[in-house]
C-alpha cells in the first residue's frame, strides 16, 4: 500500500528532477555546513611570506663631553626595535596611563567633621512643640552655623590600578610619538666631569637641548651630573626605572644615553651608503606622516 505524501510543491518538484536527471559522483564526499565553517576560518595560504619589521634609523646625538673613545655621531645611526619605537598611535592607552598616574600623586586627605563628631552637647536645642518654630534636635545639626558637615570628604586612596601590560604598551605609544615627531634622540654616553651648572647649560644651549628629559640607564644618576643639571630650567634627568608615560608626554623632546637605549631594545650601528638612504627615506615618511 501506498503512503500519500500529500501535494508537492513546484520547487520540491524540479528538485526530484534534477537529482534525477544529474546523478552524483561517486567517491566524492557532500560537504556539510560544519566542514564549510572549517574552511572559512583557515587562513589563506599566501605564496611569499611575510616580511620582517624593519628597524627604525636615526642619527647618533652628541654627548655632554665627547671623549676619544665615543663613536663619531656624523657617521653612526641607532637602529630602534620596530615593535617599541614603530607601534601604532593608541590615545586611549595615552590617557589611561596619564589618569592613572595622575591619581597617583592625589593625596586624598581632606577631612571634615560628621555632626557625631563636632564638639558639644546633645541635647534639644528646645521643646518639640509649643514654641512655632521649626524643629531643632542638637545643635551639631549639619543645618545650623557651627555644626557638623554632611557627607563631606573624608580621607581616602585615589590610586587606581592599570594592568602591567596597558602601562608597557602606553611606554611604546609614547616613544613611537616621539620618534614621529623627530623629537627623540640617543646619546652614547651623560658623563659630565664637573658639577658645574654653567658649563653644562652652556654646553646644553649650543646642543640646541632645551625643554628636554634626560634618561639615563644607570641604578643612581651621577653625583656631578646632578648637581650641575639641577638648577637647569626647562631640563631633567631621571632614570629609566622611575621613568612614566606622563614624563614622555609631558617633556618636549626624549634623550636616552646608550644604556637606557638598550633597555628599550636600540643598537648603535655604524653608518653605511644603505643606511644613508635607508634613514633619508624614514625621514621622508615622517614628514610626509606629520603633514
Amino acid at each position: 500500500m501506498l503512503k500519500s505524501v500529500g501535494r508537492r510543491s513546484p520547487r520540491q518538484i524540479l528538485r526530484t528532477r534534477v537529482s534525477q536527471a544529474v546523478p552524483r559522483p561517486t567517491g566524492v564526499a557532500r560537504p556539510t555546513r560544519s566542514s564549510s565553517r572549517v574552511q572559512a576560518r583557515l587562513p589563506a595560504s599566501s605564496p611569499t611570506a611575510p616580511s620582517l619589521l624593519e628597524p627604525v634609523y636615526i642619527s647618533l646625538s652628541a654627548p655632554f663631553k665627547p671623549t676619544r673613545t665615543d663613536p663619531d655621531p656624523e657617521e653612526t645611526l641607532v637602529a630602534l626595535d620596530p615593535t617599541v619605537f614603530n607601534h601604532p598611535i593608541r590615545r586611549d592607552i595615552l590617557h589611561l596611563c596619564v589618569v592613572q598616574y595622575r591619581d597617583s600623586l592625589r593625596q586624598g586627605s581632606a577631612n571634615t567633621k560628621t555632626r557625631g563628631e563636632v564638639r558639644g552637647s546633645g541635647r534639644k536645642i528646645r521643646p518639640q512643640k509649643g514654641t512655632g518654630k521649626a524643629r531643632l534636635g542638637d545643635a551639631q545639626s549639619p543645618m545650623l552655623r557651627g555644626g557638623g558637615i554632611a557627607f563631606g570628604p573624608k580621607p581616602r586612596d585615589f590610586s587606581t590600578k592599570l594592568p602591567r601590560k596597558v602601562i608597557q604598551m602606553g611606554m611604546r605609544v609614547a616613544l613611537s610619538a616621539k620618534v614621529k615627531e623627530q623629537q627623540f634622540g640617543v646619546m652614547f654616553s651623560m658623563d659630565w666631569p664637573e658639577p658645574k651648572t654653567k658649563t653644562l647649560a652652556k654646553r646644553l644651549e649650543d646642543l640646541g637641548l632645551d625643554q628636554t628629559l634626560f634618561v639615563t640607564g644607570e641604578e643612581e644618576i651621577p653625583v656631578t651630573l646632578e648637581r650641575a643639571i639641577r638648577n637647569i630650567p626647562k631640563v631633567k634627568l631621571t632614570t629609566s626605572n622611575t621613568l612614566t608615560v606622563h614624563e614622555l608626554l609631558k617633556w618636549r623632546r626624549i634623550m636616552l644615553d646608550a644604556k637606557a637605549g638598550r633597555l628599550f631594545r636600540t643598537d648603535i650601528v655604524t653608518q653605511s651608503p644603505y643606511c644613508r638612504a635607508l634613514i633619508h627615506f624614514v625621514f621622508l615618511i615622517l614628514d610626509q606622516i606629520l603633514i
